[in-house]
């Protein structure tokens, strides 16, 4: 009897033996050569489903496809069989997910079909290329993220799917976890990242475990794009780990190519199935180390320092009180400046102390080692339009954040940010609705007042009296106009903001001071103009600038061009309002 046990236990022992993955000495996997890959093979690959333990599915190879990411990146096409795999079909998070032939690595799970089907046929990075990958890599082009690549399955493996019409493979998407964000808020920036291939949905964090960087091939990583009161982070499956090195996704997340991205331990809570798109939901542990490289061919990173943050103080102000929230955002030229404006307007629609329908005044700075801080101080009128009425503010804190952190003179180093948000109840806000002057002729020197009829949102018209004085050097026998008006007619008349301006500076102090000089949304504004023209050049304003001096700068190339603006301005007068300002005026002052 212990014979016949004895006999039956044997084989068993080294049928586990052979399923096992092999690994050299140095705890380098051993790898099953792409050019012995037959069709009709068979093999186990390795995932989470539930909870932190890895298990195992079979395939049977179906064939190779040479070139079918780009030259000479092959991609094997396998058919997944097992109770779960067969349940959820190659579900979002699954990319990444090693598989091994006799023990010895193959490559990642990292394409699925492209169709509404659960088929669990799947597409498998060969480990041969996720290997070759630089440990140091050198710069490369951004992925452009208007459009996921698709990859026509050829004819000969075209019916093994069983559907009719063209059939392709796509990368397959990684969880994009929320915690703490509204739905709402996700919709309004979910095109900005859903070109990506990443699902979003919602999640959460678990609490930093001792075990989180014993990660090994099936576990689950992250990047982590946001982390504190509220967190956003990005997931995909090990395929490997090379002493700090780990290989995942089997696929790009971004295309970024060489990045710095904080490294976490991520926590699968269960896998749900659907006939759209099957996704594993992922909570996010502890930081392990460093996103280093996001390639074709993987994902990789380093176990040990992460790199820092962007650490960001919000405060929102009403009379119910006050409420503050920190975090922290990626330190990354793409994806910082969508997400700023992503929490800006979570961090104030979630805010249990905000309602649609108030004013909202925003101050704030952003603090750059090494340079002046830019300052952000606006107001923003709520609209009857279904955006929510902090999507104006999250737009302005986004727009000066990216012309900083994207500018082409160096990489700055954003300290911290800090914003402060007061909401009043009702729309504070008044339209211009003419305006007029005590003199209809000054002389040069002479000062004048130029009255102002403002409309309240639903309030009587009220005047506004803003004195101004004619420039000495004002010509004799000229016509001088007076622009009544809000910010961004007055922007757009006299200094605009855009590439030109931007290719005419020199440095990222140069930029702080032009956006430091932009006007506000709650100042009513008097500007004399004439018709001498204006140069910009660099950071300066040069008005009434002389014909010589055009000659001389604005046939320059390069920086030291100047911009020609078609109208100077004379003088400029200002009078900060308790409303944002709207519309505009002229008057016409004649100089005897």
């Amino acid at each position: 009897m212990r014979l016949r046990l004895a006999s039956v236990f044997v084989p068993f022992a080294l049928l586990l033996a052979l399923a096992a993955p092999v690994r050299a000495a140095d705890g380098t996997p051993e790898i099953f050569p792409l050019d012995q890959v037959k069709p009709g093979m068979t093999g186990t690959g390795q995932t989470i489903f539930a909870g932190d333990q890895v298990e195992s599915f079979d395939f049977v190879v179906i064939g190779v496809m040479p070139n079918l990411i780009g030259p000479g990146q092959s991609i094997i096409l396998v058919q997944l069989k097992g109770a779960m795999v067969e349940h959820t079909g190659v579900a979002a998070g699954m990319s990444g997910s090693p598989v091994y032939i006799d023990g010895k690595l193959l490559g990642a799970v990292s394409l699925k079909l492209g169709i509404f089907s659960k088929e669990p046929l799947a597409g498998v990075t060969p480990i041969e290329e996720m290997l070759s990958l630089p440990s140091t890599p050198p710069a490369v082009g951004v992925a452009d993220a208007s459009s996921m690549p698709h990859y026509p399955l050829p004819d000969a493996f075209s019916a093994e799917t069983g559907a009719t019409g063209p059939v392709y493979l796509e990368p397959i998407a990684s969880p994009l976890t929320f915690s703490g964000f509204s739905a709402e808020a996700i919709r309004h920036y979910a095109e900005d990242l859903s070109g990506y291939g990443l699902s979003a949905t919602q999640g959460g964090t678990a609490a930093p475990s001792p075990d989180d960087a014993n990660i090994a091939p099936g576990d689950m990583v992250g990047m982590v794009l946001v982390r504190g009161d509220l967190s956003i982070d990005a997931a995909c499956t090990v395929t490997a780990v090379i002493g700090d090195r780990v290989l995942a996704c089997g696929h790009p997340l971004f295309g970024f190519g060489p990045l710095e991205l904080p490294m976490a331990r991520a926590r699968v809570l269960t896998t749900l199935a659907s006939d759209y798109d099957s996704t594993k939901i992922v909570n996010m542990g502890g930081t392990i180390g460093s996103i280093t490289d996001d390639r074709s061919a993987a994902v990789t990173g380093r176990l040990g320092k992460a790199p820092e943050m962007i650490p960001i103080e919000m405060t929102l102000a009403t009379s119910a009180g006050e409420k503050k929230y920190h975090f922290e955002i990626v330190s990354n030229p793409k994806l910082a400046p969508v997400i700023i404006g992503l929490v800006t307007l979570n961090g104030l629609t979630q805010n249990p102390i905000y309602g649609e329908g108030s004013t909202l005044s925003l101050h704030g700075s952003i603090e750059i080692a090494g340079h002046s801080s830019v300052q952000m101080d606006d107001m923003f009128a709520p609209t009857e339009t279904l955006i929510p009425d902090a999507t104006f503010v999250a737009m302005a804190v986004q727009t000066d954040f990216a012309r900083v952190f994207a500018n082409p003179f160096e990489t700055p180093h954003i300290q911290r940010i800090e914003l402060r948000l007061e909401s009043r109840p009702e729309r504070h806000l008044a339209t211009i609705e003419g305006a007029w002057s005590d003199k209809m002729e000054a002389a040069p020197g002479e000062a004048l007042t130029i009255k102002v009829m403002l409309r309240p949102y639903r309030g009587d018209p009220f005047i506004r009296d803003v004195p101004i004085t004619v420039p000495e050097q004002a010509a004799h026998g000229s016509t001088m106009q007076v622009l009544v008006s809000d910010a961004g007619t007055l922007d757009r008349r006299t200094a605009p903001f855009g590439a030109a301006v931007m290719g005419r500076l020199t440095g990222l102090e140069q930029l702080i001071a032009l956006l430091n000089r932009e006007r506000r949304n709650d100042h009513l504004y008097v500007a004399l103009l004439d018709a001498n023209p204006t140069l910009l050049v660099q950071d300066k304003v040069l008005p009434n600038a002389p014909l010589s001096e055009i000659n001389v700068i604005d046939g320059r190339p390069g920086q030291s061009a100047g911009l020609l603006l078609h109208d100077s301005t004379a003088g400029e007068w200002s009078v900060p309002m308790d409303e944002v300002i709207t519309g505009y005026a002229t008057v016409a002052i004649h100089i005897p």
